[in-house]
């Protein structure tokens, strides 16, 4: 199993997984390659695993050549990796994840360089023929690789994940004004977790659209901060004319967050606000949901599939649609409320231990050759 080495989502996954499948299957044995040495011992509790130093720099010679040759000398079975690619010369079973179809559904693919778009239509095609299973994170994500590789529809199949178990509704007063301090959070706001993207793909947050949305929701009398999580996301604000819009005062980055601290945030927050453009699987709104946080999300893509029938849902480019949402919600608590019971009974179907269960199954349905 190759352990990713990523930030993000993808990294998230990588971690809960890999724990979770851990815990779940005492019958195997699992050897997890890491290509810096930091991460050696992150899995030490598990007697069913081995971990072991990879080094590589080059991510392309590492996937296609020092993992096939290092699973010949550790006689593996079976190879997972947790994003996008199998090697394309091994005697092993290859299963691998992927995240989401951006480049192959119009016009997100518009979001991608000419170089990335190029490179990714000539070799995922290699990938998806070689691997023997694929796990897609939703059902808009796998739709997206059956419009685009018709032929791969009876080897992939969605399997969600989910929040990290510690994401539950915080009710403590004293844990929340805690958290609340040290932060130097409102007393009153609306959140949104998303990391800064460099490079072309930043466009896709669609942070403009939410700052151009908070700034007309403050217009209609909304008393509310606007709280901006994740790494580097103060560089949204140099980005963008906070001034022009009349909203500096009233947006706050904290920067990337512990996420022992997220659950007491979510609790906090009045609205969560997540209309990005794209995404397969928006990890952010499972935990809103887990957290009882009412949501404003984007219609279409990934967004809506897993809030559905949980959050309102508009159209991330309408900036007046997204702040008459916040308005509607903000306004009626009767409304926050039947949000927050409908949040907590969806995020039910969201967990690593059923992700866990249904991966293990194709392990085992690879391996002994069904």
């Amino acid at each position: 199993m190759r352990s990713a080495d990523e930030a993000g989502g993808i990294g998230v996954y990588a971690r809960n997984i890999v724990e979770e499948l851990l815990k779940l299957d005492h019958e195997n044995e699992y050897v997890l390659f890491y290509k810096t040495k930091k991460h050696l011992g992150s899995y030490n509790k598990f007697a069913n695993c081995r971990e072991l130093f990879l080094p590589g720099k080059n991510k392309a010679v590492w996937d296609q050549w020092r993992i096939p040759r290092a699973a010949r000398t550790e006689q593996i079975d079976l190879i997972f990796n947790p994003k996008f690619t199998v090697p394309l010369f091994t005697r092993c079973k290859t299963m691998m994840v992927v995240h989401g179809a951006d480049w192959f559904i119009p016009p997100y693919d518009e979001v991608y360089t000419t170089l990335d778009n190029f490179y990714i239509k000539r070799v995922m095609p290699l990938y998806f023929r070689r691997a023997d299973a694929i796990s897609s994170v939703s059902d808009y994500s796998t739709d997206g690789f059956v419009q685009a590789f018709p032929w791969c529809k009876d080897k992939i199949k969605t399997i969600y994940f989910g929040p990290n178990r510690i994401f539950k509704r915080i009710t403590d007063q004293q844990t929340l004004e805690a958290i609340r301090q040290k932060y130097n959070l409102p007393e009153k706001f609306i959140l949104t977790v998303i990391r800064y993207d460099h490079g072309a793909r930043n466009t896709r947050k669609n942070f403009k659209g939410m700052a151009e949305a908070f700034s007309l929701y403050k217009k209609m009398g909304g008393k509310e901060k606007f709280v901006v999580v994740g790494r580097d996301c103060d560089l949204y604000g140099k980005e963008h004319d906070l001034k022009a819009m009349g909203i500096e005062e009233d947006i706050i980055f904290t920067g990337l967050v512990p996420q022992e601290d997220l659950p007491a945030f979510y609790s906090l927050a009045r609205l969560y606000l997540y209309t990005t453009i794209i995404e397969a699987f928006p990890i952010p709104t499972t935990e809103a949901m887990a957290c009882g946080c009412p949501i404003v999300t984007s219609n279409g893509t990934g967004l809506e599939e897993l809030t559905h029938g949980v959050s309102l849902a508009v159209d991330p480019l309408d900036s007046n649609a997204i702040a008459q949402a916040m308005n509607k919600v903000l306004a009626d608590e009767a409304l926050q409320e039947e949000m927050r019971t409908k949040g907590f009974e969806r995020s039910k179907i969201f967990s690593w231990e059923k992700c866990a269960v249904q991966t293990l199954e194709i392990f085992e349905r690879l391996v002994k050759g069904s």
